[in-house]
């Protein structure tokens, strides 16, 4: 791909590449949620799990591992952790003894509101200076960015 189209001159500062520039606030933005979170004993797969189940109330573990696009190993894992905090439970689907279902519980319930205020006060903190507009722009280009969850920084 010709370095111009990356850029928008075509002469930009190395440290301007959309790569760094991309791998420098994503840092950042990674850092920030994890020390929001930490507070909670959360990781951020963890509160993102907890959010969606939040807004689905319960759901498959294959479902959930597919909509936080995580191997099943990972899912485990994560489920592992927030069931030992008793945050949500599982238990065997009634009509198929071998898939389990996941809900969250009254005490991941209340951490629910705890977590999603933490989130949103990282993205004010970083997208603040941001129209409404400028913001939903960039996450549709974030959405169309080719990225793989078997990439070593997406496994937790």
């Amino acid at each position: 791909m010709d370095d111009a189209r990356l850029t928008e001159d075509g002469d930009t500062g190395l440290l301007d590449r959309l790569g760094f520039l991309l791998a420098r606030h994503g840092a950042a933005a990674d850092s920030r949620i994890r020390r929001a979170l930490e507070g909670f004993r959360l990781t951020p797969r963890q509160g993102t799990a907890l959010i969606l189940l939040g807004q689905s109330g319960s759901m498959g573990q294959q479902a959930l591992a597919a909509a936080l696009d995580v191997d099943p190993s990972v899912m485990v894992g994560i489920l592992n952790d927030l069931e030992a905090a008793r945050l949500v439970e599982r238990r065997r689907d009634r009509s198929d003894r071998r898939r389990h279902i996941v809900a969250i519980t009254d005490e991941g319930d209340c951490l629910l509101a705890k977590t999603r205020q933490a989130v949103t006060d990282v993205e004010q903190e970083m997208f603040g200076r941001l129209s409404p507009e400028e913001v939903a722009t960039l996450r549709g280009l974030l959405l169309r960015i080719e990225t793989s969850r078997n990439e070593p920084a997406c496994t937790e």
